[in-house]
Parts: C-alpha cells; sequence; structure tokens
C-alpha cells in the first residue's frame, strides 16, 4: 500500500469524521462534546487556530489522520487514528512524525498530549518517539488518563 500523507483539504472533511468517530466507538469511548466540535469543525477547531491536521491518505482514500492546535508555547497533537486495514504500515509514526515536524517549523517548544492507559499501542508510539509522561492534570475529556510531552 503506497500512502502520503497530505494536508486537510475540505474534501476530507467526512473521512475525517468517520475515522473520528470510528476510534473513540471501537476504544468504547463516549463521544463526548469536544470530539463532537473537533469532528465538526476541524476547520474552526484545529485549522483557524494555527493548527494542521495531516492526512494519510491510499489511492484516494483517507486511511488515517492527527490534528494538531497551538496552545501556548506548545503544540497539542490530537485525534490520531490510523483504519483497522492501515494498521501495521507506520502509518502513526509518520503521522506524528509530521506533526512533530510542523511544530518544530513553526517554533514549538514541546508537543503535549492527552490520552487513555487502553490505548497500548498508541502509548507505545509516544513513548518510542521520545515522549515523557507527566502527572494527571484536569482535561475536558472525561476518557484521558495519560499525558505525555516531548520537548523540541
Amino acid at each position: 500500500m503506497t500512502v502520503a500523507i497530505v494536508d486537510f483539504r475540505p474534501d476530507h472533511a467526512s473521512a475525517w469524521a468517520q475515522m473520528n468517530t470510528a476510534w473513540l466507538i471501537e476504544g468504547e469511548f463516549a463521544i463526548e462534546a469536544k470530539d463532537r466540535v473537533a469532528i465538526n469543525d476541524p476547520q474552526g477547531v484545529f485549522l483557524d487556530k494555527g493548527g494542521r491536521i495531516f492526512i494519510a491518505q491510499s489511492n484516494g482514500q483517507a486511511v488515517g489522520c492527527c490534528a494538531m492546535v497551538p496552545t501556548g508555547d506548545a503544540v497539542e497533537i490530537c485525534k490520531m487514528t490510523v483504519t483497522p486495514a492501515a494498521r501495521g504500515l507506520g502509518l502513526a509514526r509518520r503521522l506524528l512524525d509530521a506533526c512533530e515536524a510542523a511544530a518544530r517549523e513553526a517554533g514549538a517548544a514541546r508537543l503535549y498530549l492527552e490520552t487513555n492507559s487502553a490505548l497500548k499501542p498508541a502509548i507505545a508510539l509516544y513513548d518510542s518517539a521520545g515522549f515523557l509522561h507527566l502527572p494527571p492534570r484536569p482535561t475536558p475529556y472525561a476518557r484521558a488518563d495519560v499525558f505525555m510531552e516531548k520537548w523540541l
């Protein structure tokens, strides 16, 4: 499977919504209010705030995604997923690398993310990419119980 990492375009909106809804359902997580806003308005939530969304695309089909948005001195990594059929190809790493490169280019001091302890492959990816675990902190997500950062 040949996959390109491309910037989000308006025609990706449906795939973006489907992929993000699917991973939440697959993980048996509630689709929270903040999720609904990010799923339904990626332009307003990410792009209009100076962030980016990367899409992993194969043969014109979106098979993965990851968003990033500036938050003070950091760039928060959000909404990363790869479709089940495309897992195991290293796409999550490529998406994360695209976010890191864009954050460095934008002059961010660090990357930050929140995830859930049940998402073992994601945590293993972040650990292997040099993210460090942080103590718990307030979050708008009920499911978030793992907090990580990587200084750039």
